[in-house]
């Protein structure tokens, strides 16, 4: 039976020191607090594109300010495009570090029993931060928008000092067993649920080891060899197409609720919470039931095949903003969740194969393959969702979310057909057993 495995040892809370209760926290906020800095773009985009572009709202009148943001700038009336190039780019960089580091340290923590319900719980680190930066912009947006960003900022930077002096990166920094040695022990230690092979028992890794020692030993791998680990390439791919629809929703929604329903600004970026709070409900018991299983691609693809249908139903969400929440909620369950497992819990297997077994250096740069991948798709459809929605409407941009949805389902759909076809030998073997 799979119950046992996420439950192995007594309980799972009894694997878990205070050492574990502070990692997950101190990463959790450090993350929480990045995607609030991100949130404040998607906060007061209504606001900025009133000022810089006023003519888009009243072609009578001539743009006084474009193309700059932020704090210092907007105060000093300093406006450069290169400047805002040089920072935008910057801060994509800096921000992109974030979500392998962490999965990382995570993954040196936290091994394979209950990763689903753990990491589906520490993934709403994201969905927090949407809501936290949110909360934070509405509170100021009535003093001017170079406000909000000055908030998330301060906040930020208050947030790195705590993670800078108080994070350990792995249980070796303070002489505690890693999780390779712990996982050793267990009966099925070496049965990852991602795995390239159709029988887990015919499974051989074919990278070099260091024979004689308890925990087996792997040199770093290289960016290619990553790439050609079972699974990476598929849900990466995936992963693309999935963020790209998340990440409109994350940028767009509150502009949507205010351009296509005209509700205020600030009652537009209150509102939107709510597709964090689906996210966060979505990916944790996504996660729990993909441990019951031990299998994550059929929980994914159930829940992507709901998302399709939550899309239709939001796309034709009246002018009513308690219908709308709930529709969002549940769009966000079926959408954000599935992102939240691959981006972390998927992504975590990954960088866990037996192939790679004990080597930490392999699940930060399989989680930057992910992440990236997802990055790429969700920068493009950003400017598509903008240009078809300027040219087509609103609701052709929900067309192309089913879409990408659909091109999620495909890129996966040899992962649901090997590990439901391996559920159904699991069941028969336990019928025969029996």
């Amino acid at each position: 039976m799979a119950w046992p495995s996420v439950f192995q040892r007594g309980t799972l809370l009894s694997q878990f020191s205070h050492h574990h209760v502070v990692v997950f926290l101190l990463t959790f906020f450090s993350y929480s607090l990045l995607h609030a800095s991100r949130k404040t773009f998607s906060n007061v985009k209504v606001s900025i594109s009133k000022q810089w572009t006023p003519s888009a709202f009243n072609r009578s009148i001539e743009p006084v300010e474009v193309f700059i943001f932020g704090t210092v700038t907007e105060w000093l009336h300093f406006c450069n495009k290169g400047l805002y190039c040089c920072l935008w780019i910057v801060n994509g960089l800096l921000q992109s570090t974030g979500w392998p580091c962490v999965v990382a340290v995570m993954g040196n923590w936290f091994g394979k029993a209950g990763r689903g319900v753990v990491f589906g719980l520490w993934s709403a680190c994201a969905s927090v931060g949407n809501i936290l930066g949110a909360c934070l912009a509405s509170s100021v947006l009535q003093y001017g928008y170079e406000y909000a960003f000055l908030v998330t900022a301060a906040v930020q930077f208050a947030g790195g000092v705590v993670i800078f002096f108080g994070l350990l990166v792995s249980p070796e920094e303070i002489g505690l067993p890693g999780i390779e040695a712990e996982e050793n022990v267990e009966e099925d230690s070496h049965k990852p649920l991602i795995n390239g092979a159709e029988n887990e028992d015919e499974y051989e890794p074919n990278y070099s080891v260091q024979e004689g020692s308890t925990i087996t030993q792997v040199k770093a791998i290289s960016f290619y060899q990553a790439c050609c680990l079972p699974g990476v390439i598929p849900y990466s791919l995936a992963y693309a197409c999935l963020k790209l629809v998340n990440y409109s929703f994350f940028f767009w929604l509150p502009f949507y609720l205010s351009n296509n329903f005209g509700w205020k600004e600030a009652e537009a970026d209150k509102l939107s919470i709510w597709y964090d709070v689906g996210g966060i409900i979505g990916g944790t018991l996504q996660g729990f039931i993909s441990d019951v299983l031990q299998k994550r691609a059929p929980v994914l693809a159930l829940s992507l095949f709901l998302a399709i249908g939550s899309l239709v139903g939001y796309s034709r969400s009246p002018n009513n903003k308690s219908i709308n929440a709930l529709l969002m909620a549940v769009t966000g369950f079926f959408i954000g969740g599935p992102s939240n497992m691959i981006s972390s819990a998927i992504s975590a297997d990954l960088g866990r194969q037996e192939l790679i077994q004990g080597s930490s250096e392999a699940l930060a740069t399989v989680t930057g393959i992910v992440d990236g991948t997802g990055s790429i798709g969700a920068a493009v459809g950003q400017y598509l969702v903008s240009l078809i929605q300027d040219n087509l409407g609103w609701m052709w941009v929900f067309y192309f979310f089913i879409l990408m949805t659909s091109c999620t389902i495909v890129f996966i759909s040899p992962l649901i057909v090997r590990e439901m076809r391996s559920l159904m030998q699991r069941r028969q073997a336990r019928i025969l057993s029996g």
